[in-house]
């Protein structure tokens, strides 16, 4: 656990200010003493004063119900979990007193893998025994996170790590912006063959050095973001995405042909072709977060769906309507279609799930608005003449399955444009218009339009400071304000930090004391001091009246609190 909290501390470094604490860390700063109960109320303004101060202050617990583990509980915005994966999901002691109390923190389950190990599996069983879980995520952890060094060691190895910049496309920097709310995700539209785009787009995100936390997608991106949460590599993504693009047997398909009730196949052998992809895989398992978006049309509404068979939801969100028959899930029996019918760029589902930044990645079909003004009526025949007659002028006129399609995406233009005004989502769209729905067999070409568009835009991001703007921590001019208004200097002191030494415990004496002790150390010459510290201390240091009444209150607990002066 040691070595987990330093390689995230060393991950949040990028992101603010962070203090790790832990029950011998206060010790020794404070006091033997200061887990006491009776010193409570000293102890809690000096972690007040703490949380002021830095961006992140990560507790530590012990391993067991200390005192301490339970000050964490109670000082901790959102408490983290930590499971070995390749181990039994037993529910720890610590873990059934959590499940069994009103803490209301926000509790994340963070199951650790080695990096070369095998891919995550049985996920599903960590959190069916912990069902207050909010939130899970696997970390893929280097080798010196399970190092059998002792502690000082540990330390020290440490101390060496922490003078590089951590790696922004570890997992535990992936970690670090999920917990302070810099998450940046990617989402990608559904279009059929125009979909293979993606697959260059993200060849050109990855070599452009930005980070992905979270991965949705619809229809075919549905498809494109499940490979890419699996394999994390552009190069695997793009071999398994053209194997299936291409690869598809057209005897299998005829043979699939149905009478067409529901559909035109029966969906047997798109089925084969999904699940072959996926496995047995569940959602769950995926290495980064991920979500796709189906319609309900048993209910009538929008399924988001963040868990279960990955190749069956994945199917599910891309059944268009009159080719596949709706899938029924597995877990209620709802009809599921294709997701582009309510939803074909899901950036503000990304959004509600704490990402800051949603890369949103559209290769719907844009609609033809130049159409021909027929008049009142309209008449078969006389569309058949213009088509068959080559000296006719051609009409721009809808057939039945055009006039469909635009009636099942109507509601998601409105939502398309309200996506692309919003200021958290960096919409991007390909010179993908020249190819059709069906077009798979131009996976290669389709690919590379994507990727030189996609490079393109993100060799602007990276000269015009946008993807730096994405890392940067949307708390940060906030904190540096507030931090900046509840901060001075004190050039004449001589001490760093007065809340801690008032809050520090001493042994009791056992003689009585007649003059005040100084506290003797070394200290730079430009200190900072809180002002909320300082608002009663004078520019002499001399002692005020609540002072005089703080060293009352100890002589009753038969505590003595060392004071501070100035250097005279």
């Amino acid at each position: 656990m040691t070595a987990f909290t330093l390689e995230l501390q060393h991950a949040l470094s990028a992101i603010g200010p962070t203090l790790l604490l832990t029950s011998d860390i206060i010790k020794q700063r404070l006091g033997t003493a200061a887990l006491d109960s009776v010193h409570e109320y000293r102890l809690s303004s000096w972690l007040g004063q703490q949380e002021d101060i830095h961006r992140i202050v990560l507790y530590q617990s012990d391993g067991t119900l200390t005192p301490w583990t339970q000050r964490c509980i109670r000082q901790a915005d959102c408490i983290l979990i930590l499971g070995l994966g390749e181990m039994e999901p037993t529910v720890g002691e610590l873990e059934r007193m959590l499940e069994g109390s009103a803490v209301r923190a926000q509790k994340q389950l963070v199951l650790l893998h080695h990096e070369d190990g095998p891919p995550p599996r049985g996920t599903a069983e960590w959190l069916n025994m912990r069902s207050w879980i909010s939130r899970h995520l696997h970390l893929s952890c280097p080798r010196r996170v399970f190092s059998r060094r002792s502690l000082p060691k540990l330390r020290e190895m440490y101390q060496r790590v922490f003078e590089k910049l951590p790696d922004r496309h570890s997992d535990f920097s992936r970690l670090a912006r999920v917990l302070t709310g810099n998450a940046i995700a990617l989402v990608l539209g559904g279009g059929g063959a125009r979909g293979c785009s993606q697959v260059g787009i993200i060849r050109a995100l990855c070599e452009a050095g930005i980070p992905v936390d979270l991965v949705g997608g619809t229809s075919i991106g549905s498809l494109m973001g499940a490979l890419f949460a699996e394999e994390r590599n552009h190069s695997r993504l793009r071999v398994r995405a053209r194997e299936w693009a291409t690869f598809g047997s057209v005897f299998k398909r005829i043979l699939d042909l149905t009478y067409p009730v529901t559909s035109m196949f029966t969906g047997a052998s798109f089925n084969s072709s999904i699940s072959s992809m996926f496995k047995d895989k569940q959602i769950e398992d995926l290495l980064i977060p991920y979500f796709n978006i189906t319609t309900d049309i048993t209910a009538s509404s929008m399924r988001v769906h963040t868990d279960g068979s990955l190749w069956r939801y994945v199917r599910a969100s891309m059944s268009l309507s009159g080719y596949l028959p709706p899938l029924c899930d597995p877990k209620d029996g709802h009809l599921l279609m294709d997701g582009g019918y309510i939803n074909n760029l899901p950036a503000d589902v990304a959004r509600s799930m704490g990402a800051k930044v949603v890369i949103a990645i559209d290769v719907g079909n844009q609609d033809e608005t130049s159409l021909t003004n027929y008049g009142d009526s309209l008449s078969g025949w006389w569309l058949l003449w213009k088509r068959l007659n080559p000296m006719a002028e051609r009409v721009k006129v809808l057939n039945m399955a055009e006039i469909q399609t635009r009636l099942a995406y109507v509601c998601c233009v409105r939502q398309l444009e309200s996506v692309k005004e919003s200021e958290y989502c960096e919409y991007i769209r390909p010179a993908i218009d020249r190819f059709g729905t069906l077009d798979f067999g131009k996976f290669d070409e389709i690919a590379d339009v994507g990727y030189q568009h996609g490079k393109t835009v993100f060799d602007v991001w990276c000269r015009s400071g946008v993807v730096e703007k994405m890392l940067k921590d949307r708390h940060q001019e906030e904190f540096h304000k507030s931090r900046s208004t509840n901060v001075v200097t004190c050039p004449n002191a001589s001490f760093t930090d007065l809340a801690e030494i008032v809050s520090r415990i001493e042994p009791v004496k056992q003689a009585v004391v007649e003059e005040e002790s100084e506290y003797q150390t070394d200290y730079e010459d430009d200190v900072v001091l809180s002002d909320f510290d300082l608002s009663n201390a004078s520019s002499e240091h001399e002692h005020t009246e609540e002072e005089e009444e703080l060293h009352t209150d100890e002589e009753e607990t038969a505590d003595t609190v060392d004071t501070v002066r100035g250097p005279k």
